[in-house]
């Protein structure tokens, strides 16, 4: 299988890809929502919406769900969990290999737009899901909702706009499971018991283009399955891939993320992930519907595991430097190397800035682990949830050793 470095992106949705050696393609996520606001300044770091899709990239730079065009990661979690989300325009995709219509009555059962506002990037967001239970608890990719700090979620078939809270993630396998609030009766999507095959006719039904409302629909057949697309490494963060995928000429668009494949019964097989654009050919990528379910389960059992994470992480809000740090203390000379992560941004009003942590004090230990990379930093508190006080040792910008004592608050959705 063929890799090639990332351009750019973040350290928690996967960039640049490629797929076998369709290295001129570029292969890209289809979904956590048309940028509704333009890149900002954080802290310091310039970081932008996530896409409904990372479409309009150049051949030579394969993006995927998350990211697309130049940005800026930070060094880990309790700033923005570990995220850099790139920009691009979602508005140019590959050739079609299909025409674009709209989604029958049938097809609209059980599929809902979701909205998300990204906070720390003054930026929103749109994609797609999937109703999983009458309760109101909706399937999804985990990149739609990715960073986010409020999610809202209209069911297509009613119009009804409800509040939404996370119920749990697996980055590693994008998917995700949100809990509606004062939701009741709603109707289940009609998932399929069997599974994709190669020649099946399918159509890609989703928010393309965040333009919400009747979902768009794109008929194919598939193509291929259990595909693999891989992700390349890019500063922090570390290849991840997607295993088991259902390929289909289906033009999966802008937006489409997280929403169903349906087979020609109109029963979902797929939760469509990626899309390829940009090469001599248009493919989508769905996660098998088996796949999507049994994570689902594994979430609403509330079963945290290395990939799954249930709820929200804890936030420290602190943006922290990738780079060994260096600091000089003002009784000592020559200049000291203190070990730890620099602190480079403090978010305003966050537990940190409450705390009186500022940009240029370095983190040494939490509750007396010693914390000597931002990495580190990022595991430890991985390991602590919202609403625990933990002690912080730094040294401040005059190379004196202070400590801390700070609350954790919900982070935005890892």
């Amino acid at each position: 299988m063929d890799t090639t470095n990332r351009p750019h992106g973040s350290s928690h949705r996967r960039v640049g890809i490629v797929i076998g050696a369709l290295a001129a393609a570029a292969v890209i996520a289809v979904g956590s929502g048309v940028a509704l606001a333009n890149p900002t300044t954080i802290a310091g770091t310039a970081v932008a919406a996530e896409q409904v899709n990372r479409d309009s990239v150049s051949s030579a730079q394969p993006v995927l769900p998350g990211s697309g065009g130049s940005s800026s990661g930070n060094g880990g979690n309790g700033y923005l969990p570990g995220n850099g989300y790139g920009f691009t325009d979602p508005g140019s995709a590959g050739s079609s290999a299909s025409t674009l219509g709209s989604a029958t009555s049938a097809q609209e059962v059980g599929v809902v737009d979701i909205n998300t506002v990204l906070a720390y990037e003054s930026a929103e967001a749109a994609g797609t899901g999937m109703v999983l239970t009458s309760g109101g608890e909706i399937l999804t990719n985990n990149h739609v909702i990715e960073g986010s700090t409020s999610i809202t979620v209209t069911v297509v078939s009613s119009g009804q706009t409800y509040p939404a809270t996370v119920v749990g993630t697996d980055a590693t396998d994008d998917i995700a499971v949100l809990q509606l609030t004062g939701a009741s009766d709603l109707t289940v999507a009609n998932f399929a018991a069997t599974t994709a095959a190669v020649g099946d006719a399918v159509t890609g039904v989703g928010n393309a283009q965040g333009a919400g409302g009747t979902p768009s629909a794109s008929p194919g057949t598939v193509t291929a399955i259990n595909q693999t697309i891989t992700t390349q490494a890019e500063g922090s963060a570390a290849a991840e891939t997607l295993t088991g995928l259902i390929e289909t000429n289906a033009d999966i668009q802008s937006g489409d993320s997280g929403g169903p494949l349906f087979n020609a019964g109109d029963q979902v097989v797929g939760i469509d992930t990626a899309a390829e654009q940009g090469g001599y050919r248009t493919a989508g990528y769905a996660i098998p519907i088996s796949t999507a379910l049994g994570i689902a389960q594994q979430i609403e059992s509330g079963n945290a595991s290395a990939n799954i994470v249930i709820g929200y992480p804890a936030f420290l809000g602190v943006q922290v430097s990738n780079t060994a740090t260096s600091g000089r203390s003002r009784y000592a000379q020559p200049s000291t190397t203190v070990g730890g992560a620099l602190i480079s941004g403090v978010v305003s009003g966050g537990p940190a800035a409450a705390a009186g942590l500022t940009a240029g004090d370095t983190i040494t230990a939490v509750d007396g682990t010693t914390i000597d990379s931002p990495s580190a930093l990022t595991t430890t508190l991985a390991a602590d949830a919202p609403g625990q006080t933990v002690t912080i040792t730094f040294t401040d910008s005059s190379g004196d050793s202070q400590t801390a004592s700070v609350t954790l608050v919900n982070g935005p959705a890892a």
